[in-house]
């Protein structure tokens, strides 16, 4: 079981809640869902800002994927997981983008100067939620996997 924190003001907007309200579980779940990532018995519970999500993935990357859809909302400054994995990988680390950063500067911040081009990797690992490389946002939290 995890805990991961993330910034209660920003992330995307569930229905006509405000920074300052919750998404309801069904609409977070509704959210999560929607992602189209393989989970099976998703549960998704919300008290207060915190996403209590549990069920089973079929990977890792699935896993951290999920924990990010849920996160990535408005009003929600908390996911505790308990997301079983069936196929395990290398664990990702997480980055929150700060004002100013591109998917290129996270490459090269993350990975070492002169590897910016794998910001590909990065946009990868965090699709579907991404849907281009250039839409992010300061506050958002975003998977960086390992160069393999």
């Amino acid at each position: 079981m995890g805990i991961f924190d993330f910034i209660k003001d920003v992330g995307e907007k569930l229905g006509i809640t405000s920074s300052d309200e919750s998404p309801s579980a069904e609409a977070l779940k509704k959210e999560v869902e929607s992602h189209g990532l393989d989970a099976k018995d998703l549960d998704v519970k919300v008290e207060g800002d915190t996403v209590k999500i549990s069920g089973t993935a079929a990977s890792t990357s699935i896993r951290e994927k999920l924990i990010l859809a849920a996160g990535n909302v408005l009003g929600i400054g908390k996911v505790e997981e308990d997301i079983k994995v069936e196929t395990k990988e290398p664990d990702a680390s997480f980055y929150t983008v700060a004002k100013g950063d591109t998917l290129w500067k996270i490459a090269e911040t993350q990975y070492g100067k002169g590897k910016g081009p794998k910001y590909t990797v990065i946009f990868e690992a965090n699709k579907p939620m991404l849907k281009h490389p250039d839409k992010i946002y300061p506050g958002q939290k975003l998977r960086i996997p390992p160069l393999s």
